[in-house]
């Protein structure tokens, strides 16, 4: 059974945004469904603090013992924080992807850029 918060915004692509206490920035990770795919995370490659990146462009990677895949941003956003945690231990991932398993903090330049973006009832019908 794959896990789906409510109250969390997913993409096709299997990326998740969660809303943080601050304004206009959300953490973005890959969903549970992914990492199931994925399987077990050895390497995760992030940007930095401070990029700027537009919707649909690869923020980095995240390889699995059998499968290497591309992370793409959500919407256009500046990076304000990267997960420290997961250059030591890339496997929070598979344990609490939605938790201490985030990747990127970041802050959404044009709030719009949101509404494309699935519910979990949505998300859920993608991936049957």
């Amino acid at each position: 059974m794959v896990d789906l918060p409510s109250g969390l915004l997913y993409t096709e692509e299997h990326e998740y945004l969660a809303k943080t206490d601050e304004e206009d920035v959300y953490r973005v990770g890959i969903t549970d469904y992914a990492q199931g795919e994925l399987g077990d995370v050895v390497y995760v490659e992030l940007p930095a603090p401070g990029d700027t990146l537009e919707k649909g462009e690869t923020f980095g990677t995240v390889e699995a013992v059998k499968a290497v895949s591309d992370l793409y941003m959500p919407v256009s956003a500046e990076v304000v924080q990267v997960n420290e945690a997961l250059a030591d231990d890339p496997s929070l991932i598979n344990s609490d992807t939605y938790g201490e398993g985030w990747m990127i903090a970041i802050r959404v330049k044009d709030l719009s850029d949101l509404d494309g973006l699935l519910g979990t009832e949505e998300y859920s019908k993608h991936i049957e």
